[in-house]
C-alpha cells in the first residue's frame, strides 16, 4: 500500500472512531512501524488540522454537528433510495436501530456519508446471506442522522416524508 492511500485510510479510521485510536493499533493494522504512523499523522495534520494527539491515541475534533433520529419504514427494494436521499441532502447515517419486542433496542453502526458509501453498503448486503435489520420489525427501523445544521435535518425529514419513508411521530409507539 502506498503512503498516500495509507494516510487517507488512517484519516478515515480516526474520523470514524468514537474512541482514541492508538498509533500502535494503526501500525499493526497497516503492518508498519509506530514511527511511520507518527510521520503519517504529521503529514495528515499539515493538510487537515482536525486530528488531535492524546495520551490514549488520536482523535478527530468534529465541528459542531446536529443529530436527529428518524423512524422510517420500507422494504429491501427501497433501501438504496432512502440512504441516497439522506446523503444527498447532506446527512450522515450514523446508525440503524430497531425496537424489538423480545430483544428491546438493537443498534448497528453505519457511518454512511456519501453515494460511494451507499453503494458499498448495498454491495456488501447483496453479497451476503444477511438481511436488513428492519426485516425483524416488518420494515420499521430508526436512523440516527448527523448533519452540520438543524436546517439540513429539517430538509432530510421533509424529503423522507414526501417519499413515504418517514413514520409520523404519532405512530412511533405502535
Amino acid at each position: 500500500m502506498k503512503a498516500k492511500e495509507r494516510r487517507k485510510r488512517i484519516l478515515d479510521i480516526v474520523k470514524n472512531s468514537d474512541v482514541p485510536v492508538p498509533a500502535n493499533k494503526l501500525a499493526s493494522e497497516f503492518d508498519v512501524s509506530r514511527q511511520i504512523i507518527v510521520q503519517d499523522i504529521a503529514v495528515i495534520r499539515a493538510a487537515d488540522d482536525g486530528i488531535i494527539a492524546t495520551n490514549r491515541g488520536y482523535i478527530y475534533k468534529n465541528e459542531s454537528k446536529c443529530q436527529r433520529e428518524f423512524k422510517v419504514k420500507h422494504g429491501y427494494d427501497r433501501t438504496e433510495e432512502e440512504l441516497t436521499i439522506i446523503v444527498d441532502y447532506g446527512g450522515v447515517v450514523k446508525n440503524v436501530s430497531i425496537s424489538h419486542t423480545v430483544y428491546n433496542r438493537v443498534t448497528a453502526k453505519m457511518n454512511i456519508a456519501s453515494r460511494y458509501d451507499v453503494a458499498k453498503f448495498m454491495k456488501k448486503l447483496e453479497n451476503s446471506q444477511s438481511s436488513l435489520l428492519g426485516n425483524a420489525t416488518n420494515g420499521y427501523h430508526y436512523h440516527l442522522i448527523e448533519a452540520p445544521s438543524e436546517e439540513i435535518l429539517d430538509n432530510i425529514e421533509q424529503k423522507l416524508d414526501e417519499t413515504g419513508f418517514l413514520v409520523p411521530w404519532q405512530e412511533w409507539e405502535k
